[in-house]
């Protein structure tokens, strides 16, 4: 991957330093550790608000995490496409069938670190269920998924557990579910995001 302003030299420090500042002045704590693995999705849940995006990128650069998005090859026309790469956005074409999880799968085959942030929900609206592409992303790539998390209700934001894709979609999305139960969106009247065992997941 090409440098991106999460390891651009004097830019990324400083941007680190500014958004612990703000994390502290708006009264957020940071929980638990980035792990000591070189690829991986990040769960990016529960996502009911504009703000996820703004405290995803606080916590990113206050935890020092060189982070990945999605976005449409439409962003990526000139004169904008060298400015969302160095924004750590990645290009899909979401026109082809299963064209994101395959270019998603790609990347990581082709980067020897890489971290994509995946908001399951796909969307900060009320949904029944999670799209499951990036667990099918992250068992394609044979990579773990880590679960990161915004708690609006305790201020804390960070990162859970680490969940290898054992293959049985439903046994593992059970055990996400769990982590997620007792945190809460900016509006958790929106975050019925999770599948139950035996509902279809799209």
């Amino acid at each position: 991957m090409n440098h991106t302003i999460f390891d651009t030299p004097v830019i990324s420090p400083f941007m680190g330093r500014c958004a612990s500042f703000f994390m502290k002045l708006l009264g957020w704590q940071i929980a638990g550790k980035v792990p000591n693995i070189p690829k991986f999705v990040l769960i990016a849940a529960p996502h009911t608000s504009n703000w996820d995006f703004i405290y995803t990128l606080l916590m990113a650069f206050s935890m020092n995490i060189k982070i990945h998005m999605m976005g449409k090859e439409e962003l990526f026309r000139w004169p904008m496409g060298m400015l969302f790469r160095w924004l750590g956005v990645i290009a899909v074409d979401r026109s082809r069938p299963n064209g994101t999880v395959e270019r998603m799968i790609d990347a990581f085959r082709e980067n020897q670190r890489l971290t994509l942030v995946v908001p399951p929900s796909g969307t900060r609206k009320k949904v029944d269920r999670w799209k499951s592409g990036f667990f099918h992303i992250a068992r394609g790539a044979g990579v773990p998924i880590v679960l990161g998390y915004l708690d609006y209700r305790r201020k804390t934001g960070g990162i859970g557990p680490v969940i290898m894709p054992t293959g049985n979609i439903e046994k593992d999305m059970r055990a996400i579910k769990a982590f997620y139960e007792d945190i809460s969106g900016k509006y958790p009247e929106k975050s019925l995001g999770i599948a139950a065992p035996g509902a279809s997941i799209r």
